[in-house]
């Protein structure tokens, strides 16, 4: 690891967390950087899958039956 990695890790860690997940956030995002039209294309969805559960189309299951089958799986 070069000095200058070293210092910057040292630095990134006396952030505020808030700055850390910035920080974090942005550096995600340079290694792989969003297709043109994703953030459309995900809006587009969001609202359609809203769209389904106002209708009833869609139909949810309780946060603790889903959690507890995740532990099942993963446990």
């Amino acid at each position: 690891m070069s000095p200058s990695l070293t210092e910057l890790k040292a630095a990134a860690a006396l952030l505020p967390l808030p700055e850390r997940a910035e920080l974090a956030h942005y550096l995600l995002d340079t290694l792989d950087p969003a297709e043109e039209g994703a953030a459309e294309a995900w809006r587009e969805e969001l609202v359609r899958r809203a769209e389904d559960i106002r209708s009833g189309e869609a139909v949810g299951k309780p946060v603790e039956q889903v959690l507890t089958r995740l532990r099942e799986l993963y446990p």
